[in-house]
Protein backbone atom coordinates (compact mmCIF):
# COMPACT_ATOMS: atom_id res chain seq x y z
CA UNK A 1 0.00 0.00 0.00
CA UNK A 2 1.21 3.15 -1.22
CA UNK A 3 0.68 6.75 0.08
CA UNK A 4 1.96 10.34 -0.73
CA UNK A 5 2.92 12.54 2.50
CA UNK A 6 2.61 16.24 2.59
CA UNK A 7 5.20 17.60 4.06
CA UNK A 8 8.55 19.09 3.40
CA UNK A 9 10.36 18.19 6.85
CA UNK A 10 12.69 15.86 5.77
CA UNK A 11 13.22 14.63 9.49
CA UNK A 12 9.28 13.73 9.56
CA UNK A 13 9.38 12.36 6.17
CA UNK A 14 12.05 10.22 7.00
CA UNK A 15 10.51 9.18 10.01
CA UNK A 16 7.36 8.21 7.70
CA UNK A 17 8.80 5.93 5.59
CA UNK A 18 10.99 3.91 8.37
CA UNK A 19 7.64 3.60 10.63
CA UNK A 20 5.29 3.13 7.20
CA UNK A 21 7.66 0.50 6.10
CA UNK A 22 7.69 -1.11 9.80
CA UNK A 23 3.33 -1.33 9.05
CA UNK A 24 3.34 -2.30 5.85
CA UNK A 25 2.46 1.02 4.34
CA UNK A 26 5.13 2.79 1.53
CA UNK A 27 5.39 6.09 2.16
CA UNK A 28 6.55 8.51 -0.61
CA UNK A 29 6.45 12.63 -0.68
CA UNK A 30 4.12 14.35 -2.99
CA UNK A 31 5.46 14.22 -6.51
CA UNK A 32 6.66 18.10 -7.17
CA UNK A 33 6.14 19.07 -3.52
CA UNK A 34 9.04 21.90 -3.60
CA UNK A 35 7.36 23.71 -6.35
CA UNK A 36 3.00 23.74 -5.10
CA UNK A 37 2.82 27.00 -2.88
CA UNK A 38 2.26 25.90 1.19
CA UNK A 39 -1.12 26.25 2.39
CA UNK A 40 -1.48 28.98 5.04
CA UNK A 41 -1.59 26.63 8.31
CA UNK A 42 -4.66 28.56 10.35
CA UNK A 43 -6.33 25.66 12.24
CA UNK A 44 -6.19 26.10 16.06
CA UNK A 45 -5.91 22.23 16.46
CA UNK A 46 -3.35 19.34 15.24
CA UNK A 47 -7.01 18.30 14.17
CA UNK A 48 -7.62 20.93 12.04
CA UNK A 49 -4.20 21.89 10.26
CA UNK A 50 -3.79 18.09 9.54
CA UNK A 51 -7.47 18.00 7.66
CA UNK A 52 -6.06 21.20 6.02
CA UNK A 53 -2.93 19.71 3.95
CA UNK A 54 -4.57 16.64 3.33
CA UNK A 55 -7.31 18.18 1.40
CA UNK A 56 -5.13 20.76 -0.07
CA UNK A 57 -2.61 18.53 -1.17
CA UNK A 58 -5.79 15.97 -2.14
CA UNK A 59 -5.36 18.80 -6.03
CA UNK A 60 -2.75 17.45 -6.91
CA UNK A 61 -2.33 13.56 -6.37
CA UNK A 62 -4.27 10.64 -7.52
CA UNK A 63 -4.30 8.59 -4.38
CA UNK A 64 -3.89 8.36 -0.77
CA UNK A 65 -2.63 11.55 0.20
CA UNK A 66 -1.29 11.49 4.04
CA UNK A 67 -0.70 14.95 6.12
CA UNK A 68 0.56 15.31 9.91
CA UNK A 69 0.27 17.92 12.14
CA UNK A 70 2.24 17.49 15.40
CA UNK A 71 3.74 18.64 18.20
CA UNK A 72 4.49 18.91 21.44
CA UNK A 73 2.72 19.19 24.59
CA UNK A 74 3.84 20.06 28.13
CA UNK A 75 2.16 20.26 31.13
CA UNK A 76 3.82 22.98 32.77
CA UNK A 77 3.14 25.58 30.53
CA UNK A 78 -0.51 24.75 29.79
CA UNK A 79 -0.27 22.54 26.65
CA UNK A 80 2.08 24.66 24.76
CA UNK A 81 4.24 25.34 22.44
CA UNK A 82 1.43 22.93 21.09
CA UNK A 83 0.35 23.27 17.79
CA UNK A 84 3.09 26.65 17.46
CA UNK A 85 5.77 23.75 18.17
CA UNK A 86 7.89 24.32 14.84
CA UNK A 87 7.59 28.15 15.62
CA UNK A 88 7.75 28.93 19.27
CA UNK A 89 10.60 31.03 19.00
CA UNK A 90 9.35 33.29 16.41
CA UNK A 91 6.30 33.74 18.24
CA UNK A 92 8.53 35.88 20.06
CA UNK A 93 9.82 38.24 17.38
CA UNK A 94 6.74 38.04 14.69
CA UNK A 95 9.60 36.37 11.96
CA UNK A 96 7.67 34.23 9.22
CA UNK A 97 8.20 30.89 8.50
CA UNK A 98 9.01 28.12 11.84
CA UNK A 99 12.31 28.76 13.99
CA UNK A 100 15.40 26.72 14.03
CA UNK A 101 15.93 23.66 16.48
CA UNK A 102 17.71 25.06 18.68
CA UNK A 103 15.82 28.32 19.05
CA UNK A 104 13.01 26.68 20.01
CA UNK A 105 14.54 24.56 22.31
CA UNK A 106 16.39 27.25 24.06
CA UNK A 107 13.01 28.99 24.83
CA UNK A 108 11.66 25.90 25.87
CA UNK A 109 14.65 25.42 28.28
CA UNK A 110 14.29 29.31 29.85
CA UNK A 111 10.43 28.79 30.25
CA UNK A 112 10.92 25.48 32.53
CA UNK A 113 14.35 26.95 34.19
CA UNK A 114 12.36 26.72 37.77
CA UNK A 115 10.03 23.72 36.96
CA UNK A 116 11.47 20.87 38.62
CA UNK A 117 12.09 17.35 37.46
CA UNK A 118 8.68 15.53 38.50
CA UNK A 119 7.14 18.06 37.22
CA UNK A 120 8.53 18.27 33.70
CA UNK A 121 5.90 16.29 31.98
CA UNK A 122 5.06 16.43 28.44
CA UNK A 123 3.93 14.32 25.43
CA UNK A 124 4.28 14.16 21.40
CA UNK A 125 1.42 14.16 19.34
CA UNK A 126 0.60 13.59 15.99
CA UNK A 127 -2.42 13.90 13.79
CA UNK A 128 -3.00 11.90 10.65
CA UNK A 129 -5.14 13.16 7.73
CA UNK A 130 -5.86 10.51 5.56
CA UNK A 131 -8.00 11.57 2.07
CA UNK A 132 -8.31 9.35 -0.73
CA UNK A 133 -8.26 11.07 -3.91
CA UNK A 134 -9.94 9.14 -7.20
CA UNK A 135 -11.36 9.74 -10.60
CA UNK A 136 -14.30 10.84 -8.79
CA UNK A 137 -12.53 13.36 -6.71
CA UNK A 138 -11.03 13.42 -2.81
CA UNK A 139 -13.09 11.40 -0.50
CA UNK A 140 -14.40 11.74 3.23
CA UNK A 141 -10.74 12.44 4.98
CA UNK A 142 -10.13 9.83 7.91
CA UNK A 143 -8.02 11.25 11.13
CA UNK A 144 -5.80 8.99 13.25
CA UNK A 145 -3.69 10.41 16.41
CA UNK A 146 -0.93 8.61 18.34
CA UNK A 147 0.60 10.00 21.37
CA UNK A 148 4.26 9.61 23.17
CA UNK A 149 4.31 10.48 26.93
CA UNK A 150 7.12 11.60 28.53
CA UNK A 151 9.36 13.94 30.78
CA UNK A 152 11.81 16.91 29.49
CA UNK A 153 15.27 17.03 30.62
CA UNK A 154 17.31 19.89 31.58
CA UNK A 155 19.53 20.08 28.53
CA UNK A 156 19.85 18.60 25.50
CA UNK A 157 21.55 15.10 25.23
CA UNK A 158 21.95 13.31 21.87
CA UNK A 159 22.46 14.34 18.27
CA UNK A 160 20.49 12.33 16.42
CA UNK A 161 16.14 13.15 15.54
CA UNK A 162 14.91 16.69 14.91
CA UNK A 163 13.07 19.29 16.66
CA UNK A 164 12.81 18.85 20.25
CA UNK A 165 13.85 15.34 20.29
CA UNK A 166 16.87 16.14 22.22
CA UNK A 167 15.01 17.30 25.43
CA UNK A 168 12.12 14.30 25.74
CA UNK A 169 12.69 11.28 27.27
CA UNK A 170 9.86 8.91 26.38
CA UNK A 171 8.76 7.62 29.73
CA UNK A 172 10.70 4.44 31.05
CA UNK A 173 13.94 5.38 29.24
CA UNK A 174 16.46 7.26 30.33
CA UNK A 175 17.54 8.30 27.23
CA UNK A 176 16.23 11.48 24.85
CA UNK A 177 14.81 10.43 21.66
CA UNK A 178 17.55 11.99 19.75
CA UNK A 179 19.59 9.57 21.68
CA UNK A 180 17.64 6.32 20.20
CA UNK A 181 18.19 4.85 17.15
CA UNK A 182 15.70 5.13 13.89
CA UNK A 183 14.55 2.33 14.56
CA UNK A 184 14.16 1.96 18.13
CA UNK A 185 12.28 5.91 17.78
CA UNK A 186 9.95 4.32 15.48
CA UNK A 187 8.61 1.82 17.76
CA UNK A 188 7.42 3.49 20.39
CA UNK A 189 6.75 7.27 18.92
CA UNK A 190 3.71 9.36 18.18
CA UNK A 191 3.81 9.12 14.19
CA UNK A 192 4.66 5.18 14.67
CA UNK A 193 1.22 4.90 16.79
CA UNK A 194 -0.61 7.24 14.42
CA UNK A 195 0.79 4.95 11.30
CA UNK A 196 -0.61 1.80 13.68
CA UNK A 197 -4.03 2.97 13.22
CA UNK A 198 -3.78 3.83 9.65
CA UNK A 199 -2.50 0.67 8.96
CA UNK A 200 -5.62 -1.03 10.37
CA UNK A 201 -7.96 1.32 8.59
CA UNK A 202 -6.12 0.29 5.27
CA UNK A 203 -6.35 -2.86 6.64
CA UNK A 204 -2.68 -3.92 5.57
CA UNK A 205 -0.96 -6.79 7.01
CA UNK A 206 1.69 -6.17 8.82
CA UNK A 207 5.49 -7.15 7.15
CA UNK A 208 6.68 -10.69 8.17
CA UNK A 209 9.56 -9.90 11.11
CA UNK A 210 12.61 -8.27 10.15
CA UNK A 211 15.64 -8.46 12.21
CA UNK A 212 16.76 -6.02 14.91
CA UNK A 213 18.76 -3.27 13.08
CA UNK A 214 17.19 -3.77 9.55
CA UNK A 215 14.61 -1.16 9.18
CA UNK A 216 12.87 -0.48 6.02
CA UNK A 217 11.02 -2.40 3.38
CA UNK A 218 11.23 -3.40 -0.27
CA UNK A 219 9.91 -0.59 -1.99
CA UNK A 220 7.31 -1.25 -4.86
CA UNK A 221 7.73 -0.12 -8.54
CA UNK A 222 5.38 2.34 -10.02
CA UNK A 223 4.69 6.00 -10.35
CA UNK A 224 1.89 8.78 -9.63
CA UNK A 225 -0.58 9.85 -12.42
CA UNK A 226 -0.71 13.82 -11.85
CA UNK A 227 -4.22 15.28 -12.49
CA UNK A 228 -4.17 18.87 -14.35
CA UNK A 229 -6.68 21.57 -13.69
Amino acid sequence: MRVYCATSNPGKLREFRLAGAAHGIEVEPVPGLADIPAPHETGNTFEENAVLKAEYYSRFVDGWVLADDSGLEVDALGGAPGVHSARFAALDTGAPGNSGDAENNAKLLALLADVPGPRRTARFRCVLALTEVTASGAGATKLFEGVCEGRLGLAPQGRAGFGYDPLFFPTGSERSFAQLGQAEKNEISHRARALAGLRHFLQVPPPPHRPPGRPGWPRRKGGVSRRTA
